[in-house]
């Protein structure tokens, strides 16, 4: 079996379907992480200029939580001093000349020889042809032309040449797979941890525990959430707990600042079944912009292992599992099911068993064994 060079996100906290994939591929083949190389130009403000400081000093973003710690001596961990997100030809090549000679050298020392380059990041493209690669993946998990955060322009030029260069693209979603050629595309939707999210987890110490029902949400607290819902929801349901775990990733938290909102902030991935097995409802409440209507959201595959009844807003990756959730289209119908969901019994074991992150690393591994 062939090496791996992966670029991804930076390694730990919040784990990405990557991740998932690559820390069980690495059992049986050798892999070089390199942490996020970056998905946009820097601002002059202080947050991107401590980003840019980090970068050119090869050093990760604070990020998530702190992740379980990794116990793998296959995956060997880098981080390259680069410029995020080069735009012009000049920078681009700057940044190019800076990886290469950080990489190379680590290359060989792990005797990684015509080893396969995976990237989710389209930054990687300029990367392509220069590590005596045998094969080029590139894994789609989001549509970076609508993805918050991510200088569109730069990106998709990146990812334009990313999508030449690959020799197999995986999408996450069908809306992913339509953008790509389909003669090298394949559709990979996100699995799911089942043992983690289905096993008894001992309740979380500061989940409310006021006599109240608890409808619960984690995920990142950016544009992607019906703000305007939540607090008609949260101000309606007085009589409810609303709980949110996650980063914000917006100026200021949009969430209402109500006494029946607990905005807990982020936790360890590891822990999260202590919340989601026991708060009474599981909340998706995505707000229909063009990131959801691309996405294959994590959280869904999740909740559902975590066994507790489900309400959230229509995407196109609810497909296949409508029958386990409660759709809603508004606040109102939102404030009408959460009794109905309290009184719902849990959900069957067994829903995820052909959907598990072994099972999509197993068919990944045999893709990579026919390039």
């Amino acid at each position: 079996m062939r090496d791996l060079i992966v670029f991804g996100e930076d390694f730990g906290g919040l784990p990405s379907s990557t991740q998932h994939l690559i820390t069980r591929i690495s059992k049986t083949r050798k892999v070089v992480w390199v942490n996020s190389i970056g998905l946009r130009q820097p601002k002059f403000n202080w947050h991107d200029s401590q980003r840019v400081i980090n970068k050119l000093l090869g050093k990760t973003k604070a990020g998530y939580a702190p992740a379980a710690p990794k116990q793998n001596s296959n995956l060997i961990e880098v981080n390259l001093k680069t410029i995020p997100a080069p735009a012009s030809r000049f920078a681009r090549q700057i940044a190019k000349v800076m990886m290469l000679r950080q990489l190379k050298p680590v290359l060989e020392s792990n005797n990684i020889r015509s080893p396969i380059l995976w990237s989710s990041l389209p930054t990687a493209a300029d990367l392509c042809g220069h590590l005596n690669e045998s094969a080029v993946v590139y894994y789609c998990g989001d549509d970076f032309e609508s993805l918050a955060g991510v200088d569109h322009k730069v990106v998709g030029i990146h990812e334009r040449k990313l999508m030449d260069k690959a020799n197999l693209i995986l999408a996450a979603s069908e809306k992913i797979r339509g953008k790509f050629p389909a003669y090298k595309t394949q559709l990979l939707p996100h699995g799911v941890d089942v043992k983690l999210f289905s096993e008894p987890a001992k309740r979380a110490h500061d989940l409310p525990n006021n006599g109240k029902p608890t409808a619960g949400f984690y995920g990142s607290l950016s544009n992607w959430l019906d703000y305007d819902m939540l607090e008609k929801v949260c101000l309606e349901r007085s009589d409810w707990n609303f709980v949110f775990i996650g980063p914000n990733e917006l100026d200021k938290c949009a969430l209402p600042q109500l006494p029946n909102v607990f905005v807990l902030g982020p936790r360890p991935h590891h822990t999260l079944p202590s919340y989601s097995q026991h708060w009474d409802v599981s909340l998706l409440p995505f707000t229909p912009n063009e990131q959801i209507l691309a996405c294959s959201p994590l959280k869904l595959m999740e909740y559902i292992a975590a066994r507790t009844p489900i309400i959230t807003t229509p995407f196109p990756a609810l497909s296949g599992f409508k029958q386990h959730v409660n759709c809603v289209e508004n606040a109102q119908q939102m404030i009408d099911m959460l009794p109905v969901a309290l009184n719902q019994p849990i959900l069957e074991k067994g829903i995820l068993d052909n959907h598990s992150w072994d099972s999509r690393s197993e068919f990944v591994s045999w893709l990579l064994e026919l390039l």
